[in-house]
């Protein structure tokens, strides 16, 4: 069985048994955590799609670390101004399970 959970502001394909990164959440490494906005679930025979959430559907996963992510580097450049500005950032994330469907 798959779904598409929402999560951060993004979507996320996940299964029994998957390990996603997604932005960083409140609980602490090992804890239980439940996904309530399930926009999509379904297997070989049934389907189910949300408008815009499936109704009673709920995915659980469990935390399994929280951390930074690679840096992102960019630079800003204005031709013949002399202005040029580099910047980076490095996003935390948490990575999780996914445990069970229902």
């Amino acid at each position: 069985m798959i779904a598409v959970i929402k999560t951060g502001g993004k979507q996320y394909k996940v299964a029994v048994g998957d390990k996603i990164k997604i932005e960083k959440l409140e609980e602490k490494e090992g804890e239980k955590i439940d996904f309530s906005e399930v926009l999509f679930l379904g297997d070989e025979k049934n389907i189910q799609l949300g408008n815009p959430l499936v109704k009673g559907a709920k995915v659980e996963g469990k935390v399994l670390n929280t951390a930074k992510e690679k840096k992102v580097v960019g630079i800003k450049f204005k031709a013949k101004k002399r202005y040029k500005v580099k910047f980076g950032h490095r996003q935390i994330m948490s990575e999780v399970e996914i445990t069970k469907i229902t």
